[in-house]
């Protein structure tokens, strides 16, 4: 059992070394999770479930990609009394494997389910209570009464749990906190842990312990924080940890939700958090199941092998809100400039004016000017001097060796402004290099004094080790603790050939440190893929990470049985129209579950409100409610233009 005795900010058991958060074991039917069983991958239907078939046929595609468990929805009685018929069908068909039931506002729905299944998943944002977005002022007694009544509505499924042997998931969701829960934390990472840890404490009392916990969210950095904080707390209140549930809610599709996932989900099982995890795309739900097997493959017995890493003690970061790490600016890199992103040319013998347009920037020889896209790296990496002029926010980062031979060819013949930079390594001779320079280090070399001393050396840190993001973290750590402010880009190689694991591994070796505030900039190499997609993916990365905002970002459910339209072809629908609104956040939910919640984390919301039926949010308030699905685009549109959020799209 962890105690209080831990550090203040503790939430795993090492920093350094990869090791697993022991947890409870928790049996859900044969495959126990939690305990030293493996990670286990789920997801979750998108069919109506009074359509046995149709789940039946779901479920089984999701099970053959290798899913452990299969989640349904279930928002009434008559859907989770059709539980019983999928499960009995299922087994015909040689699929005895656990299945899960999703519960929102229907407790009965809940007791039922949890008589035919072996887990209910429950959350505590409307489990109990509704959500009308109001604030409310409670004192501490009116406060205890509601923790009372709460108890009173929650109790009875504790018990069937109990007595069936049923487990359950307490699944926090950052978009349905419940107005009480708002009203007294807040819009918050504890708001999201006190909402779970009142259930977990009725379970406690109640002697129930067969409990799964998760805190999901869309935001990333707020997801992070919360996992992190509901260990603090479970330790601190002396609860022996129970099994945690990795997942970050409405990521997407496409790489968008590749990327998201993993930058969110892979900060937290880099430090050995989570038993379990879902992948939530829109898409068919099993092609989640491939996305979760290459997070979780991350973590085999080469990963326990990994280099050691020199051990601290205690972070000097505040762990459960962000707060980027203080460095001085040189030229547009560090201070709170956001991060930039290097394109790495270096297999290029020589560049064209052409081969920029791969990297964001397009020449138009007919007006002799450059189009400069919103992913347009700022700097390259290039073997040798451009034999033509650069565009205007382009800077070039060569070798010092060929910087040394041309000192005329270093600034624009146009501007005059500087713009090729060398690199070197630190046993080079870097102090003699007058000016920006850039400086590679790897993480085992600790002395950074003498740099620190050049407030034009830009330090560039790599990693080798299998175990690379807690090594970068370490040097971070280092830097900060000696006071050291020169800014930092992260440079990593990726060697694999496939695209998806390209996502996943970056997500997660650059975005665990850019949610944490650590690193003024993304440079990827990955010479087995396309310069164009490992450009995107870089600024992909920091788009989820929420430390530069490069384009549209859509916030879209993983579609489920009660969606009340297409969420694939809605989403591509609209990202048609709207890809281009640079900065802005939409969300496209398919129901009123998480609708309204997630429109407080949404610029715009397009929520399905019942068949054929649209409402449409501006935040968290409702502008335009049921109107006609067939229309509801052209509202959207009109409601950004209202409030001058629309430009429009310049081709």
């Amino acid at each position: 059992m962890q105690t209080i005795s831990k550090p203040y900010n503790w939430y795993c058991n090492s920093l350094t070394q990869y090791s697993r958060l022991k947890t409870r074991e928790v049996k859900i039917g044969e495959l126990p999770v939690g305990g030293n069983n493996p990670i286990r991958i789920q997801s979750m239907t998108t069919t109506v479930t009074m359509d046995t078939m149709a789940t039946v046929e779901q479920s089984i595609r999701i099970f053959e990609a290798g899913a452990d468990y299969v989640r349904i929805t279930a928002p009434s009685i008559k859907e989770a009394k059709n539980l019983a018929n999928i499960k009995k069908v299922l087994k015909e068909r040689g699929f005895d494997l656990p299945l899960i039931a999703d519960i929102h506002f229907t407790p009965n729905a809940a007791i039922e389910a949890a008589r035919l299944v072996e887990k209910v998943r429950v959350n505590p944002g409307n489990y109990a209570d509704k959500k009308k977005f109001q604030q409310i002022e409670y004192t501490d007694a009116e406060y205890a009464a509601e923790i009372e009544r709460i108890y009173k509505r929650f109790a009875p499924l504790v018990e069937v749990c109990k007595t069936e042997g049923t487990a359950m998931r307490i699944g926090t969701n950052h978009g349905s906190l419940s107005d009480r829960i708002m009203s007294r934390y807040g819009d918050t990472a504890l708001g999201m842990v006190e909402s779970a840890l009142e259930f977990v404490r009725i379970c406690e009392d109640l002697h129930y312990h067969d409990i799964v916990l998760s805190m999901k969210a869309s935001n990333t950095q707020v997801m992070v924080q919360a996992y992190r904080l509901l260990i603090n707390k479970l330790a601190e209140e002396e609860i022996q940890p129970y099994p945690l549930h990795l997942g970050v809610t409405e990521a997407g599709e496409a790489e968008d939700g590749r990327i998201k996932s993993a930058v969110g989900i892979g900060a937290l099982m880099d430090d050995g958090i989570g038993d379990t995890i879902r992948v939530s795309l829109t898409e068919e739900p099993e092609l989640e199941i491939p996305v979760c097997k290459k997070l979780v493959s991350r973590y085999n017995l080469e990963r326990k092998a990994h280099i050691p890493i020199p051990a601290i003690k205690q972070s000097p970061l505040k762990t459960f809100e962000y707060e980027r790490r203080a460095s001085f600016a040189i030229s547009n890199i560090g201070n709170q400039q956001v991060p930039v992103v290097i394109a790495d040319f270096n297999d290029a013998l020589t560049i064209q004016p052409e081969d920029l347009k791969k990297v964001g920037y397009e020449y138009r020889a007919d007006l002799d000017k450059w189009n400069i896209g919103d992913q347009a790296a700022d700097y390259i990496f290039s073997i040798d001097f451009l034999n033509f002029e650069l565009p205007g926010t382009l800077k070039v980062i060569l070798p010092i060796a060929v910087w040394e031979q041309h000192p005329e060819k270093r600034c624009s013949s146009a501007t005059g402004e500087q713009k090729y930079f060398p690199i070197m390594a630190t046993e080079d001779n870097w102090q003699q290099v007058e000016g920006i320079k850039f400086i590679k280090a790897d993480c085992v070399y600790q002395n950074f004094d003498a740099i620190h001393k050049d407030k034009k050396a830009v330090l560039v840190l790599q990693s080798y080790n299998s175990h690379r993001m807690p090594e970068v973290r370490r040097t971070f750590f280092h830097l900060i603790n000696k006071q050291i402010s020169n800014p930092v880009i992260v440079r990593y190689n990726f060697s694999t050939t496939d695209v998806e694991q390209l996502m996943v591994d970056s997500g997660t070796d650059f975005g665990g440190l850019f949610i944490d505030g650590l690193g003024d900039g993304i440079w990827m190499k990955a010479p087995q893929h396309p310069i164009t997609l490992v450009n995107e993916t870089a600024f992909y990365i920091l788009q989820a990470s929420r430390t530069r905002i490069s384009k549209t970002e859509y916030i879209s459910c993983p579609s489920c049985g009660r969606t009340l339209f297409d969420l694939q072809e809605t989403t591509a629908m609209i990202r048609a129209k709207t890809h281009h609104l640079k900065g802005i956040k939409i969300g496209i939910m398919g129901c009123i579950v998480n609708g309204p919640g997630e429109m407080a984390d949404a610029d715009y919301g397009y929520v399905g409100s019942g068949p054929g039926k649209i409402t449409l949010y501006k935040g968290k308030e409702v502008i335009k409610k049921n109107i006609e699905a067939e229309g509801a685009l052209e509202a959207l549109i009109e409601l950004i233009k209202d409030n001058g959020d629309w430009v429009d799209l310049v081709i």
